[in-house]
């Protein structure tokens, strides 16, 4: 009987709902959140995606902003002609309106054009000064792996 309970009481806190902290997120005052890409393990690429599916279930849409910061290996993620299935659940988030923001001097330095990006992403000169930005305007850096 003990076990059941325990079980249950276990259950019931797993699946709770989550408490935001103060202030609480709003669609004036969203929760900002700025990802870190910069590695090319498809592994790990394909975990930090999942980690951006697990914030998206957590919070209503109208109260979280995210951006992903791709630049040196990273980058290669948001081209055409990576792997079909990433391709794909990036364009999910895109539909979400998870922002997605490219190096152009990773670019420049792979000799890559912006017609080998998937349509929607956005680049800036250097997305290392983005990320720095984006930290100096709010948003929370995550590096997640």
């Amino acid at each position: 009987m003990k076990k059941i309970l325990l079980v249950i009481l276990l259950s019931m806190f797993c699946f709770a709902n989550m408490e935001f902290s103060d202030p609480k997120p709003t669609f004036d005052n969203p929760r900002k959140v700025v990802y870190s890409l910069h590695t090319g393990d498809l592994k790990k690429i394909n975990s930090i995606i999942g980690s951006m599916y697990n914030i998206l279930k957590e919070y209503p849409s109208e109260s979280l902003k995210i951006v992903v910061v791709a630049y040196g290996k990273g980058l290669r993620t948001l081209r055409k002609d990576f792997d079909k299935a990433t391709i794909l659940r990036i364009k999910s988030l895109m539909q979400y309106d998870v922002e997605f923001i490219g190096c152009k001097n990773t670019m420049d330095s792979m000799h890559w054009k912006k017609e080998n990006f998937l349509d929607g992403v956005d680049f800036v000169q250097a997305g290392i000064a983005e990320i720095i930005e984006k930290k100096v305007a709010g948003y929370i850096g995550i590096d997640a792996y």
